[in-house]
């Protein structure tokens, strides 16, 4: 089964900046659409960001304009630039396939407080 493990997340400043690191397991070149989410506290784990294996993403309007996702297929890792964060960014992300494939990993925290 291919595993994520995600890094990079820790705590700002409203305005601040983070970039988050997903490292595969196995191979990505396969994974045609690869995904940043995020789990709030007392909510439901929604898609921030895809991107195709070719480099075509999408965004949440909540994030557009303010992250970017990237993916190194040689590497088999993808990111989430995250800029100009807000309060209601705080949450834990994770990274899969879109849609979710095999086992979730165990997320990285962002939290952005003053």
């Amino acid at each position: 089964q291919v595993q994520f493990v995600e890094s990079g997340g820790g705590t700002v400043q409203p305005g601040g900046s983070l970039r988050l690191s997903c490292a595969a397991s196995g191979s990505i070149f396969s994974i045609v659409v690869m995904g940043w989410y995020r789990r709030a506290t007392g909510k439901q784990r929604e898609l921030v960001a895809t991107i195709t294996y070719g480099g075509n993403t999408n965004y949440a309007d909540s994030v557009k304009g303010r992250f970017t996702i990237s993916r190194d297929n040689a590497k088999n890792t993808v990111y989430l630039q995250m800029n100009s964060l807000k309060p209601e960014d705080t949450a834990v992300y994770y990274c899969n396939a879109y849609p979710a494939i095999g086992y979730w990993g165990q997320g990285t925290q962002v939290t952005v407080s003053s």
